[in-house]
């Protein structure tokens, strides 16, 4: 394998806002890439709102711009998804993210304009649709949201238990249909001894073939752990551990034309979020995940590098992550494999 990789900042410093997080990445079909991500004083704070800038085929960035804001409340997690040329930008309002609502808004013109938002689910509290990565449509057209809740633990007061599922669309997004939550044991999770929560959450999702899905998903056990499917994402296996180490840090995968899975998250053993999110790595898998190799690294100084995202189109992997929480970073990885 080779890679050809350049980097870039997304914008300089020096911006109106003081901190930036949760990227989300997208790329139309004429090799624009638009990028979005929360900035504000501080995460969680009221005057976060949803920015965005537009990387033209000449690589120059335009300057962000607000995309969404809704006044007095905290702005979270927007994902952006790509269909030939629509576009579409989901993300979460609330003051807490057991309260959050689910807004999406839509552009026929690259990102230049967009509608009104909506609500995504009518009436839902805790979040319905994408709560982190990408959605991924199957070759019937139904797309599949990766989505989880973190809601109170009615046993263990203090404590959440952290709830993976897939939110199922077979009418372009109109309407969304809820799995059942990704079965987890556990009772051999050890989250809640190191943390305020256990369990999975954050899913990122690939297809292999027909109605076949998989899925990795951030988990509070010092590892990332996998479900799949056999049924389009409609049920799921036990969610079961991999070899993968992470620190309950967020993880995005993406799968190459090719069938080379590209999987960027922080390979650090431990339980809390509190470890350090640094390195930030891509790893590679030639076997549908079973296991993974060839890491090139986005990141190893010290400082927080999180909240990956990435998406492919063609041999290139476009990839953006929070950097330091002052900036968000961006790779382009063009990728040779060698039979």
């Amino acid at each position: 394998m080779t890679i050809k990789a350049e980097k870039q900042y997304v914008f300089r410093e020096g911006q109106l806002f003081q901190s930036s997080h949760a990227s989300t990445i997208a790329v139309l079909p004429g090799g624009v890439v638009i990028v979005a991500w929360f900035a504000g004083s501080y995460e969680k704070s009221s005057d976060t709102a949803i920015w965005m800038a537009i990387q033209e085929r000449d690589g120059l960035w335009s300057a962000p711009r607000k995309v969404a804001d809704e006044e007095g409340i905290a702005h979270w997690n927007p994902v952006l998804y790509a269909h030939g040329g629509s576009l579409v930008l989901f993300y979460k309002v609330g003051h807490e993210i057991t309260d959050w609502h689910t807004r999406i808004i839509r552009s026929e013109d690259g990102g230049q304009t967009w509608t009104e938002a909506r609500e995504l689910v009518s009436g839902d509290v805790g979040g319905r649709g994408p709560v982190r990565n990408k959605p991924v449509r199957l070759t019937d057209g139904t797309i599949l949201a990766p989505s989880s809740i973190e809601r109170m633990d009615m046993e263990s007061p203090g404590k959440q238990v952290w709830e993976a599922f897939i939110d199922i669309s077979t009418d372009e997004g109109k309407t969304w249909t809820k799995s059942k939550p990704v079965p987890k044991n556990l009772s051999v999770y050890v989250g809640a001894d190191h943390w305020i929560a256990k369990g999975l959450i954050q899913p990122a999702l690939w297809t292999s073939s027909g109605d076949d899905v998989h899925m990795l998903l951030r988990s509070t056990e010092g590892k990332i752990f996998r479900s799949d499917s056999v049924d389009g994402g409609r049920t799921w296996c036990e969610a079961y551990p991999t070899e993968l180490p992470n620190n309950n840090s967020g993880i995005d995968v993406t799968r190459l034309e090719s069938g080379l899975l590209a999987l960027v998250y922080n390979p650090v053993s431990g339980y809390a979020t509190e470890s350090p999110r640094t390195p930030l790595v891509v790893a590679f898998s030639n076997d549908n995940g079973a296991s993974w190799g060839d890491e090139w690294v986005l990141e190893d100084e010290p400082g927080e590098y999180s909240y990956p995202a990435i998406v492919s189109q063609g041999q290139n992997l476009y990839i953006t992550y929070t950097w330091k929480r002052d900036r968000i970073a961006f790779w382009k990885l063009n990728v040779h494999t060698w039979e």
